[in-house]
């Protein structure tokens, strides 16, 4: 029973550690997509926005997120290449709602 309370504080720090990694790399998919989609849905992102939306929402210690980002924009690029007339509409459309909600268009 006391290596289970001795234990209690360390699974506490590693499941920070896991949420805190989780939250990285759903951050760099959600960013990764909208980027993945500028060229491809004709769009021209204010690259301020960007760096700010990274500065906000990203770990500033976290050194895997530019990897991750850079992973997941290659992963939707690939995937991007695919998509259907309709499918590619509704992508867009929603990269597009977005873009704007965050600043990355007017």
């Amino acid at each position: 029973m006391r290596n289970l309370i001795l234990s209690l504080p360390m699974l506490f720090v590693c499941s920070m550690a896991n949420a805190q990694n989780f939250e990285s790399m759903q951050r760099a998919t959600e960013l990764g997509t909208v980027i993945a989609a500028e060229d491809l849905c004709g769009l021209t992102f204010d690259q301020s926005a960007v760096s700010d939306w990274i500065d906000e929402n990203t770990d500033p210690s976290d050194m895997s997120f530019p990897g991750t980002l850079q992973m997941m924009v290659d992963g939707s690029t690939f995937q991007n290449s695919g998509m259907s007339g309709s499918a590619l509409t509704a992508h867009c459309r929603s990269v597009e709602r977005t873009a704007r909600h965050f600043g990355f268009i007017e």
